[in-house]
């Protein structure tokens, strides 16, 4: 098998179950920040104010709630693997096309949408090379394609792993994930065949009431760092946090996470 430079590709079962969580747990844990990402990613990529658009790996819905306000919910259709969080976003919008579909296999036609967008999704597409293509493959010639990913080294997740690593040299942490480092996203995107490859960063600032409501949806299981913490014992688990929270201000405060983004025309 040749090996792909370009692409991280998950180990067999590495993201099983990381996203088949409940809608609040998801929302607590990333939705603080990918909800404030949404319009600025949207603004950054320059998406029309009109058109059809498509969100591949929805989620909870963070960037397709932005596309109906901006679109209307007839001009908006979205899909995500995950069944959980699809129903949730059936109930939030009914009437709305949403699908159960990864985005390696989008279940639209060719040449269907104006703008088809990913936000923070790439990271974890099994072939992220496939999963643009496909992007493209649903927007018209000349649509937008765009997707944004979090900057592994200073993403919201940064001070988690920096303590975890402190602890445990061998965890496998995000930096290596699909998009995560500079030029990466638009590298991917060039090796899907999509023309006139833009790349650039959004930067999110969010405010926390203090350590605890910072640590505390890393308890719920979603993501990598979910999935690390669940696989602890209670020492373990008492030691990161402990690590954690002798990286963080006393009281409230806020963190700062950057997230590349990459635009092409199909």
């Amino acid at each position: 098998m040749v090996t792909d430079p370009l692409v991280h590709r998950p180990a067999r079962g590495e993201d099983a179950g990381m996203f088949e969580v409940s809608p609040d747990a998801y929302g607590r844990f990333m939705g603080r920040y990918s909800w404030p990402l949404a319009p600025l990613f949207l603004d950054a990529v320059g998406v029309p104010v009109q058109g059809r658009a498509l969100d591949v790996g929805c989620g909870t819905g963070a960037l397709t709630g932005v596309l109906v306000e901006r679109l209307g919910i007839d001009a908006v259709s979205a899909a995500d693997p995950s069944e959980p969080l699809v129903s949730g976003l059936r109930a939030r919008y009914p009437g709305l096309d949403v699908r159960i579909a990864p985005a390696e296999d989008l279940p639209f036609a060719d040449d269907a949408y104006d703008a088809v967008l990913a936000q923070l999704v790439v990271h974890f597409m099994v072939d992220p090379v496939r999963g643009i293509a496909e992007m493209a493959r649903t927007t018209r010639p000349g649509g937008t394609v765009a997707a944004c990913v979090w900057d592994g080294s200073t993403g919201p997740l940064a001070d988690f792993w920096a303590a975890v690593r402190a602890l445990d040299a061998a965890a496998v942490d995000e930096s290596r994930l699909n998009g995560a480092r500079e030029g990466h996203l638009a590298d991917l995107f060039e090796a899907a065949g999509l023309h006139e490859v833009v790349s650039g960063s959004v930067t999110v600032t969010i405010e926390h009431e203090g350590f605890d409501d910072w640590w505390e949806p890393y308890t719920l299981g979603v993501g990598p760092a979910g999935a690390y913490v669940r696989s602890l014992d209670d020492d373990g688990r008492a030691a990161v946090r402990e690590a954690c929270r002798a990286r963080m201000p006393d009281g409230p405060f806020t963190t700062s996470a950057t997230a590349w983004t990459a635009t092409g025309r199909a």
